[in-house]
């Protein structure tokens, strides 16, 4: 019976649980822009890769190098979008 019973998830949705009451803390205590942003920044990565890793099966399937090359490259471009967007609007390039 214990092999059936999902341990690994169960833990993750408490960790899940625990990242977002985490999140609502630093929004309820009013903590200073560095602070709350840091604090925000770095449970919202732990909780993507928490849900990427735990919930979506990644590591389980066996084509695990091809979807982490997948992951790779959209990270990759997400990056690119955000911070060629930040470089044409906020940094003041701009063509002529």
């Amino acid at each position: 019976m214990k092999q059936l019973f999902p341990a690994q998830h169960v833990m993750g949705f408490l960790f899940s649980l625990l990242l977002s009451l985490i999140a609502l803390v630093v929004v309820w205590f009013d903590l200073s822009f560095t602070a709350g942003i840091t604090i925000l920044i770095v449970t919202a990565l732990v909780q993507a890769g928490l849900q990427l890793f735990l919930f979506m099966h990644v590591k389980e399937n066996a084509e695990s190098k091809t979807l982490y090359l997948n992951i790779l490259y959209a990270l990759f471009v997400g990056l690119v979008t955000i911070f060629g967007t930040l470089f044409a609007m906020h940094w003041g390039y701009m063509v002529r």
